[in-house]
């Protein structure tokens, strides 16, 4: 895995480009915010792609009520300094409505329960283009993904139904009840996100970060201990160690590494020559090969 700061720049401006047309050929855009650092670059690259004007379009979270603490204070902060518009959707509301089931024991999740919260804001506001985060080389199911990505009026995806995206032309046609999922940063690889975040002096939440942390062992991955979100069992013992997180989706689904890498230049060599894959550590993919396609086609990011 490779990258250089040109490298970076022409992705930057093909990014520009597809949030400039996102605009100029939808009514309603919105961008999908989790408070991760995909999430971060694309606020940053909205900003560069309409100075001096705002965004022109919100920021949507869907809060499953499981966030790390820091994601939340970072977002609220983010939010406060770019004087951007931010809509909050609860997961919990749909689970106390009745709408959605929340799963239970070991391997218990909010994950997936956001797709339902997710469509029922698509069709509250009116949004007919949702930008996202997701990147090809995270998994595979999002490698099939085209930049422009059509789902009908129920919230699906067809990966078998897709359009052609030749000499980077970008169809925002839709008929009504459709939507687009939009993905700027869909060629970008993880170490490309960090290269920028380093060359542009992006702000990140602490979690990317190495620091001290109650934790405890699970099936060899490294989890917060928060007895509150995440499921422990008696014998699973609590222990302090040096962590960062590569990914950051829920406590209960996401998982901690052994790092010292406390800032952004020991992050990107970290990175550089890691063998792993940052979904690696999201115990929400791991439920079957075909887990993020599954998801995908009822709806998800």
């Amino acid at each position: 895995m490779s990258t250089n700061i040109l490298s970076v720049g022409a992705l930057e401006s093909e990014a520009i480009y597809i949030l400039r047309e996102v605009v100029a050929q939808f009514e309603k855009p919105v961008l999908l915010f989790s408070g991760g650092k995909d999430s971060i670059t694309l606020v940053r690259l909205a900003q560069k792609a309409f100075y001096p004007a705002k965004i022109p379009f919100p920021l949507l979270h869907i809060d499953t009520g499981h966030n790390f603490p820091e994601t939340i204070e970072f977002r609220d902060k983010l939010v406060k300094e770019l004087g951007v518009e931010l809509i909050v959707r609860n997961v919990q509301d749909n689970i106390d409505a009745g709408k959605v089931k929340e799963e239970t024991g070991k391997y218990s999740s909010r994950n997936i329960l956001q797709t339902e919260t997710l469509l029922d804001a698509i069709e509250e506001f009116g949004f007919d283009a949702c930008i996202g985060g997701a990147r090809r080389d995270e998994e595979k199911a999002r490698a099939k993904e085209r930049i422009f990505s059509v789902r009908d009026d129920f919230g699906q995806w067809d990966e078998r139904n897709q359009r052609p995206e030749l000499f980077d032309m970008l169809n925002g046609r839709i008929d009504i009840g459709q939507n687009v999922r939009v993905f700027p940063i869909s060629n970008w690889t993880e170490l490309d996100v960090w290269s920028y975040i380093q060359k542009e002096g992006i702000e990140i939440p602490s979690i990317y970060f190495a620091h001290q942390r109650e934790t405890f062992i699970r099936d060899g991955l490294i989890w917060s201990a928060n007895d509150e979100v995440v499921y422990r069992e008696e014998d699973e013992k609590i222990e302090q160690r040096t962590v960062r997180f590569r990914t950051v989706g829920d406590m209960s689904c996401t998982a901690a590494v052994l790092s010292n890498a406390s800032d952004i230049d020991k992050v990107v060599e970290e990175i550089r020559v890691s063998r792993i894959s940052e979904r690696g550590a999201r115990i929400d993919d791991k439920r079957s090969e075909a887990a993020m396609e599954k998801r995908k086609q009822q709806g998800y990011f």
